[in-house]
């Protein structure tokens, strides 16, 4: 029976007992909010504070008003108890700085900034202090922390559930032009924006062996008998949507020790012994993605993914339990959507805990279990379908290999029935890969215990369908979708751009703050010569404040009246940073060469993480900071040509970048990428793309117009043609006289620093394998990039090609993709929270 919840109690707390200083919204609430955080939970006087005690004040500030509404977002979903509620699993939630974005939300900026002067404090300097969560590391992550945003702000009542990582990925220095990787202490002051819920902890198993018994009733049973328990502790952040009502919760899941303490062992002397299981058990949750070229990194992976995946599913089905009701209803009630593999042992936990745990039959479980998972695929890269050995998954989750051996078992029985005879077919749908050492298949899995399963842009779910998991989709049609990503306007326009939101407000209104479709309106004033003059000084202003920051931390001058051109991403070979420093080679060679010639100034800015063990992608860097030390030191090219690598690429750091970018660089290899979500930030901001036929980029160039979009290389099929024909990228060194310059300077040690030989690893991969077409596209990217030069001089065409990409990327945002996701696979809708659920203000 649903716990109900007792009518006098809730009206007690509804009443408004609490104080205006922790829910008003005016300047004199929000003043002495902070100044009573500061004096009662800081023990601090507003004279004496420090700027980190400012920020936890105002923090704690914004988060009593961000709490006040998610505790009557969940009383209103108990209240509606036939509504589905959306659990989003991923690994990352990169969600950024919250100040700024919470007080956007709250639409208190400006009251926030006002109440901070009396006190002699700039609301800039504290939200510049604030220490990035460390919870993601690229795309994946951005894309989860976007989704949240937009499900709060479209009121669709969500839990996030994920890792509450000790230390992010890392921090990226540069020493030597090489990229070092330094600790990531983003807790080290303290996270004010969560609350720990200890009294929720769950117990996750690992290891052991299982047995199997007979119960009572005569029932066939098997028991776990674990090897190590640890718990998982819950921590919960508040997600406010944008000028609603609604707060949803981020719940982030950290690991603990059963018994943290050896009380004999530190009583016989052996101090190391005595915490030896807190130190196992913590290490859990301790660092964001380790390195897993090791035995023990890839096992440390799977505990990870294990050890988030158990927690939120055991949480889920205490809170249907306690308040929703029974196990039948489940799947009507909870739509679990798995972001990318690796959540997807979900499909197997989730009837480990039907069948082990609350006693039902398979077909009972597999029928909640394959109506309530959704799988969002993110890659088409092979070696990003995750998967596992059978050895690992013996010795780590035992009870877990069974069931997937019975999934699989009863799979191919399906499969046989749909290809008889076709032992192919049951090969590449197997969820055990066979092929030397026995793996597991992890998207394998979440296909087969999912209702849906999408791709991420039109292109990568074609190819998807296609290709990758073709057999799936002959079985399975009415299970494929297409979603394509985007990104929330509220950060990546309204927070980062204060300038152009002003800007675009004061023409059309702001109503595209709410519907990023009408941003459509300023096509109206797209030849207005006034609008296309502010719309260069808000551009111009972006780019001092980023040359600003660029000086202050890397000492290199910039020509804010340059063309920025900037390619900000993860460092990786498909994404093809190298072909873009080829060409700055080839343009600084060429000017050395042509003093004279006649080209824009510019300024080529990078930024980047290289995952540790990523050998050639963190040779990659190295190239671009030796490219810089040469090109920015000539006195020959002055400031013709500024090459720059951002440091510590992180959403803090973008939020300074997008704005400033007048080139987007989206330029991996056609048929790579899934999507890519920068390609958006960039548009939304009023860069120019020059990019390929590939991920969003082709929807993009279809929404903002083929003639405001810098096209060029190979298409996907032709990339694939190519390397069926036996793909030759020596041939076409030998041929370009311009690439073949270029592949000589670097060979030539122009580049190396005292280094001979450094870069030999990377010329050799381009020239014998070259598995991403870069030599094959480098002369369509150097005729491309040469049409951004002659468009540069005719700044009135550049300006309105720039507020046409803004006009037309409304499609692109995040509300929209969770709108998608809520009428496609969800089935699910929003649950208004009025002003009158909430306490007067």
């Amino acid at each position: 029976m649903p716990k109900q919840i007792d009518p006098e109690k809730d009206e007690l707390f509804r009443q408004p007992l609490f104080d205006d200083v922790r829910t008003g919204l005016s300047v004199d609430a929000l003043r002495c909010a902070v100044c009573e955080h500061l004096l009662y939970l800081q023990g601090r006087h507003p004279e004496g504070a420090s700027l980190n005690d400012i920020y936890l004040a105002v923090a704690y500030a914004v988060r009593d008003r961000m709490f006040q509404r998610s505790v009557y977002t969940l009383d209103a979903i108990r209240q509606q108890p036939d509504v589905k509620v959306v659990c989003y699993l991923s690994a990352e939630f990169l969600m950024g700085p919250q100040l700024g974005a919470n007080l956007v939300n709250l639409g208190i900026m400006d009251s926030m900034r006002k109440a901070l002067e009396p006190l002699g404090v700039n609301l800039d300097d504290v939200l510049d202090h604030e220490e990035e969560p460390g919870l993601g590391n690229g795309g994946l992550g951005r894309l989860a922390a976007c989704y949240l945003d937009s499900l709060a702000t479209l009121q669709v009542p969500s839990i996030g559930y994920g890792i509450r990582y000790e230390f992010g990925i890392f921090d990226q220095e540069i020493r030597d032009g090489w990229q070092v990787e330094v600790t990531d202490k983003w807790l080290r002051w303290g996270n004010p924006w969560e609350v720990s819920r200890p009294d929720l902890a769950v117990e996750i198993k690992y290891g052991g062996h299982t047995e199997t018994y007979h119960d009572e009733q005569g029932k066939y049973r098997v028991r776990w008998i674990p090897g190590q328990v640890v718990k998982g502790v819950p921590h919960d952040t508040p997600v406010l949507g944008f000028q609603v009502q609604t707060c949803n919760i981020l719940r982030l899941w950290r690991a603990e020790a059963v018994e943290s303490f050896d009380f004999a062992a530190f009583n016989l002397g052996d101090y190391t012994q005595a915490v030896q299981e807190k130190i196992k058990s913590e290490n859990i949750s301790k660092v964001l993605y380790p390195n897993d070229d090791s035995q023990q990194g890839k096992a440390l992976r799977l505990q990870q993914q294990y050890f988030f995946v158990s927690s939120s599913l055991q949480d889920m089905l205490r809170i249907h339990l306690t308040y929703r009701g029974g196990l039948s209803e489940i799947s009507r009630l909870w739509a679990v959507q798995l972001n990318d593999t690796h959540p997807a042992i979900a499909v197997p936990e989730m009837m480990r805990l039907l069948i082990d745990v609350h006693d039902l039959d398979w077909d009972s479980a597999w029928e909640i279990t394959s109506h309530t998972m959704g799988y969002t695929n993110h890659t088409l890269l092979p070696e990003a379908l995750e998967k596992w050995s059978v050895d690992l998954f013996r010795r780590m989750l035992p009870r877990h290999l069974e069931i997937i051996y019975e999934i699989n078992r009863r799979l191919l029985d399906t499969v046989n029935e749909h290809f008889p005879g076709n032992a192919e077919a049951m090969s590449r749908m197997s969820l055990i890969d066979e092929q030397g050492e026995r793996y597991v298949r992890m998207a394998n899995l979440a296909c087969a215990g999912s209702y849906a399963i999408n791709g991420v842009a039109e292109l990568h779910t074609r190819l998807l369908k296609e290709n990758v998991l073709s057999d799936w989709v002959s079985m399975f049609p009415h299970r494929f979708h297409n979603i394509t990503n985007g990104i929330t306007p509220r950060r990546f326009l309204l927070l980062c751009n204060p300038g152009l939101s002003q800007l675009i407000t004061d023409w059309i209104g702001d109503d595209w703050q709410h519907n990023l479709d009408s941003l459509r309106k300023l096509e109206d004033f797209v030849d207005d010569r006034e609008l296309q003059k502010q719309w260069r000084q808000v551009k111009i202003e972006n780019k001092r404040d980023l040359s600003s920051i660029v000086k202050s931390r890397l000492g290199i001058e910039l020509d804010p009246d340059s063309i920025f051109d900037i390619q900000v991403k993860r460092i990786h070979e498909y994404k093809r940073q190298h072909l873009n420093i080829l060409h700055v080679i080839a343009l600084y060679l060429k000017l050395k060469n042509d003093p004279k010639m006649d080209a824009s100034p510019r300024t080529f800015l990078f930024a980047g993480k290289a995952a540790p063990a990523y050998r050639m992608a963190k040779l990659v860097i190295k190239l671009i900071n030796s490219v810089a030390d040469v090109v920015n030191n000539d006195p020959d090219i002055g400031c013709r040509i500024r090459v720059v690598f951002f440091p510590d690429f992180n959403v803090k750091n973008a939020q300074s970048i997008y704005p400033a970018a007048d080139v987007s660089e989206q330029i991996s290899t056609a048929g790579k990428e899934a999507s890519g979500t920068g390609n958006m930030k960039f548009s939304l901001n009023g860069a120019l793309t020059i990019g390929t036929l590939d991920g969003a980029n082709i929807e993009i160039r279809e929404k903002v117009g083929e003639e405001n979009f810098f096209l060029f290389g190979l298409t996907a099929g032709q990339v694939m043609e190519q390397q069926r024909q036996g793909y030759n990228p020596r041939s076409i060194y030998e041929e370009n006289q311009i690439l073949h310059e270029v592949i000589e300077a670097i060979s030539s040690n122009r580049f190396s620093n005292g280094e001979p030989g450094v870069f030999t690893p990377l010329i050799e991969s381009l020239l014998n394998y070259d598995p991403f077409m870069v030599l094959a596209d480098f002369q369509s990217y150097v005729e491309c990039q040469k049409n951004i030069n002659a468009l540069w001089r005719d700044q009135e065409a550049w300006t309105r090609k720039s507020i046409l990409n803004v006009a037309r990327i409304g499609y692109f945002s995040s509300d929209r993709s969770i709108q998608e996701y809520c009428e496609k696979i969800w089935k699910t809708h929003p649950v208004s929270i009025t002003d009158g659920d909430v306490p007067a203000l």
